[in-house]
């Protein structure tokens, strides 16, 4: 089973002996974990070191480092070089992809998070819900009316509070949000690199300072599931990250979305939706493969309150 590493404690030494990620501190073993289990470290506590032989396993296994600052945002990701094995073909047709291609893919993505934003707010009975399906349908190639900007503004207060304000450097739920968009990030940018595509040539996302552009497009539908966990949290009196709260975002990886008639877990999607990306650059043609809405059911499963009995 593929997992989340989070390393969060000062002074932390990480190393790979034998197939296992070893955890040490002062030169005490304190854990380990099978290379091969590892989906994502994220690394967010200062004093930490680790061996160069750990990172080279860990790209040999498509596994991302991914460094975050005090609050728990993401600032620079280790991937591998190599990925798919034809991975020169597919870099060349992303970087070729035409102005029209690239913008119908933007619009398919921008649906999709619409749609998954309109669905979590009618799980919450908000009564704004009713205009997303209109905004999603309105969305062109391109969304040119910057229509994911104005799902947003009425989004975040619908669902948070007319009071809140989505700031990266603020506490609670803004800290929540930006770890568990942390592991979201992670998880897309492990399938884009796998799919043999370049992370930082996005079809949207284009800040030259920005190494992962191609993962921020693909994130962009998943997002709603870290908002409705978090809402959830707060609502159960959660402010800050505790070694319970990350393995609850840590969970999201594994959380069922359906695809077409089958169920997914969430890395399976995103490595799905970066496989039907490739294609689409190979083929010039918009053919991707994005999950629907969960149902309310599945947003109940999401959102369970925290087991008080839940073993550390």
């Amino acid at each position: 089973m593929e997992r989340i590493v989070d390393i969060g404690t000062e002074g932390l030494h990480l190393s790979s002996h034998r197939g296992f990620l070893i955890v040490s501190k002062d030169r005490d073993e304190v854990g380990r974990i099978a290379l091969d289990d590892v989906h994502a470290i994220i690394l967010h506590a200062h004093g930490c070191t680790w061996t160069g032989n750990l990172v080279a396993a860990l790209a040999e296994r498509g596994s991302p480092i991914v460094f975050c600052n005090a609050h728990h945002s993401p600032v620079a990701v280790t991937l591998p070089i190599a990925g798919f094995h034809a991975q020169g073909g597919r870099m060349r047709a992303q970087w070729e992809a035409s102005k029209p291609l690239t913008k119908q893919l933007w619009q398919r993505i921008v649906k999709a998070k619409i749609a998954m934003q309109g669905a979590l707010l009618d799980f919450h009975g908000a009564r704004e819900a009713g205009a997303f399906a209109l905004l999603g349908r309105r969305v062109r190639s391109g969304d040119p009316e910057n229509l994911e900007a104005q799902a947003a503004r009425r989004y975040w207060p619908a669902l948070m509070g007319p009071d809140f304000r989505r700031d990266r450097n603020a506490p609670g739920a803004n800290a929540l949000l930006n770890y568990g968009y942390a592991v979201m990030r992670a998880t897309v940018a492990r399938a884009v690199v796998a799919a043999g595509l370049h992370p930082t040539i996005g079809i949207f996302h284009a800040n030259r300072g920005n190494a992962f552009a191609l993962a921020d497009d693909l994130v962009e539908p998943f997002r709603p599931l870290v908002d409705a966990l978090v809402l959830s949290l707060i609502g159960q009196g959660v402010e800050k990250l505790d070694p319970a709260i990350k393995r609850r975002f840590a969970q999201l990886i594994a959380f069922d979305l359906r695809i077409g008639e089958e169920m997914s877990p969430v890395s399976v999607a995103a490595q799905r939706l970066a496989q039907s990306l490739a294609r689409s650059f190979e083929t010039s043609a918009s053919d991707l493969v994005l999950f629907i809405p969960p149902a309310h059911a599945g947003w109940m499963k999401l959102t369970r309150p925290l087991d008080p009995f839940a073993a550390e």
